[in-house]
């Protein structure tokens, strides 16, 4: 199996060395590229066609968000783009909200553990986005406050749309089992899996079966956005 390849751009040097040196570590990652600022990482990204870019959101020259946006317009219609796990230390509402309309496919904040950072860079490497539970519980804040259609207006917002007709047809035929409903209202409330299955007294192996069965009733590929659609539609409060 071919390595995750991996571009670290993070401005703390610290941070990036600490972060490289774990990272190499792991079977089957290598880092091919590091840069300590947006304009370096950028040239790096377009050179090296990283699998994952992990992108701290304050850089000093152009922030991680506007470098996702360049990344992501530069990409065009690429077959195989290279996927963003956006690396932070801020839960602001504004900060958060920004990165996640951005186009980062997942949001780790710098202090979680070293393996979940490993467990988000896998997840993203195959596609799913990894949503740090503190980063989730910012976004769900925020649509709990705004009303039903859209966030404000902006360049930077994401506009949350209601269940389409077709996965309410499901949902009718198909409806969430109790137990799934009370993992969505755990999800809603910020919890990871291994919190989530804890909590329920089942195993992590079967918690993922069942956010995977919600994530395909709901039609949403992330947790955030089945949380989103689960407060949107009413299915939890």
């Amino acid at each position: 199996m071919t390595d995750i390849r991996i571009v670290l751009i993070e401005d703390h040097d610290l941070t990036r060395l600490g972060l490289k040196a774990a990272l190499q570590r792991v079977p089957g990652m290598t880092v091919v590229g590091e840069a300590a600022n947006g304009a370096r990482g950028l040239s790096l990204l377009e050179t090296e066609h990283p699998d994952v870019a992990i992108v701290d959101i304050g850089l000093p020259d152009i922030d991680g968000i506007e470098l996702v946006e360049r990344l992501r317009q530069s990409q065009g219609s690429v077959d195989t783009p290279t996927r963003v796990l956006m690396l932070t230390m801020h839960d602001s509402e504004e900060a958060v909200m920004a990165a996640f309309a951005a186009g980062a496919d997942s949001y780790c904040m710098k202090q979680t553990e070293l393996d979940d950072l490993i467990v988000a860079v896998r997840e993203t490497n195959e596609g799913n986005s990894w949503i740090d539970p503190a980063v989730a519980s910012v976004v769900l804040r925020q649509v709990r406050k705004t009303p039903a259609g859209a966030l404000a207006a902006s360049n930077r917002t994401v506009s949350i749309e209601a269940i389409e007709p077709e996965f309410e047809q499901i949902l009718e035929s198909y409806p969430l089992t109790e137990r799934e409903l009370e993992i969505l209202e755990l999800i809603v409330g910020g919890c990871s899996n291994a919190e989530i299955a804890e909590r329920s007294y089942i195993t992590v192996g079967t918690v993922k079966t069942h956010v995977r069965s919600i994530l395909n009733k709901l039609g949403v590929d992330d947790r955030t956005k089945a949380a989103v659609r689960a407060l949107r539609s009413g299915l939890v409060t």
